[in-house]
């Protein structure tokens, strides 16, 4: 298996939205969506035009030439939201590759590419509930707080200072 991670390119931007949907945490017990929810504002506010706003940035991870993950970031007024400069993260791995180290090179890229771009910190919202938790707090993000996201989740906002490594 050879996993390359590139930049993500504008002619890209349209596998945003099936990854979006793929970043949807399920809890276990309930049923997944309809596709449709990625147009709901609060989510589809992750993708919209992406390119074209500030902090909007990528990467893409291909198997093969199969696309099987990717990661972005937005400064948006969305579940993560901190402050006008510091962008909201997103990632997304397909089911059969997660669990492989996939994440941690989307992620560890990403954090790359923002630095270059002269940014200092990240930050992201997550369900308490999620697995994904334990792998932000691993890559260094810290919980700064606790709210009820639209469905009445109840998500941690967390933050990872990007120092200079």
């Amino acid at each position: 298996m050879s996993i390359v991670i590139d930049v993500l390119t504008p002619a890209e931007h349209i596998y945003l939205e099936d990854f979006l949907y793929n970043a949807i945490f399920i809890p276990e017990g309930e049923e997944y969506p309809p596709r449709e929810i990625i147009f709901d504002p609060e989510i589809h506010v992750y993708i919209d035009g992406f390119g074209n706003k500030q902090g909007d940035h990528g990467v893409i991870a291909k198997c093969d030439g199969k696309i099987i993950g990717m990661a972005w970031t937005r400064i948006i007024p969305a579940y993560g939201h901190i402050d006008e400069n510091t962008p909201e993260l997103a990632i997304s791995v397909l089911a059969e590759y997660r669990g492989q180290g996939i994440g941690t090179l989307l992620m560890n890229r990403l954090f790359e590419l923002l630095r270059e771009q002269g940014y200092k910190r990240t930050s992201l919202s997550v369900q308490q509930n999620n697995p994904a938790v334990r792998f932000y707090e691993r890559l260094g993000y810290k919980i700064t707080a606790e709210k009820l996201d639209h469905a009445g989740h109840e998500d941690y906002i967390m933050v990872k200072e990007l120092g200079t490594t």
